[in-house]
């Protein structure tokens, strides 16, 4: 979640596989993020898929590359109501 949060910090320039025209902003392609983490494919998309239908990351498909990003409106609500609740 951190390398997502800055991405142009952590990984090489992205979207070369997005069609133009087509913005997913602050999106990192599944293979950027094995290459970074030393980590396999599958597990790698295992963790995001986890964190993806908690609603904590958003992914848009692109033939047979995924991207991901944060999904920054639901980590702020999680904040607050790690904040506000806990």
């Amino acid at each position: 979640m951190k390398w997502l949060k800055h991405p142009e910090q952590y990984f090489p320039p992205q979207g070369i596989h997005i069609p133009a025209g087509d913005t997913f902003e602050h999106s990192v392609c599944v293979g950027a993020i094995c290459d970074k983490a030393g980590i396999s494919q599958s597990t790698i998309s295992h963790y995001l898929d986890m964190l993806q239908r908690a609603g904590l990351l958003e992914s848009r498909r692109y033939g047979k590359w995924t991207y991901y990003r944060r999904n920054e409106e639901m980590l702020r609500r999680l904040a607050v109501y790690i904040r506000e609740e806990l």
